[in-house]
């Protein structure tokens, strides 16, 4: 199986960059997973859903995302987020609390509707499927 060139960028710093087997993503057109000839796209990522990139090793690398863009090109795929986070910069305990917090406010507001969502991805990047 072929690998593509990833690089996993935020505003303000690159958080990964290397090869891997597949990326699967959330976008706002649904899932995609993305394999060495894939056709290019862009494409609108999802707030509060986790990426996972899947490395040539078999590790599978968890990421928080918030916002941004998937690019594929026939160089690689980027990951253009507007925050991201790796799985293992995350503190699940902190990320469980927020979680029940803002479900606890239910979306009463927008910054509670984003915390929810900010949480919610930190969770599922870190293996938490249970939200």
């Amino acid at each position: 199986m072929a690998d593509i060139q990833v690089h996993l960028v935020s505003v303000e710093r690159e958080l990964w960059s290397g090869t891997a087997q597949m990326v699967v993503a959330r976008t706002s057109d649904g899932d995609i997973g993305v394999m060495a000839g894939h056709a290019p796209l862009l494409a609108q990522l999802r707030e509060g859903f986790a990426a996972r990139i899947m490395e040539p090793d078999g590790n599978v690398l968890g990421v928080a995302v918030h916002g941004g863009f998937l690019s594929v090109t026939k160089d690689g795929v980027s990951i253009l987020a507007e925050d991201a986070q790796l799985s293992d910069e995350i503190d699940v305990a902190r990320a469980r609390a927020a979680y029940e917090a803002a479900k606890a406010q239910g979306g009463e507001s927008a910054a509670a509707e984003a915390e929810f969502r900010r949480a919610r991805a930190q969770l599922l990047a870190t293996g938490h499927d249970d939200v």
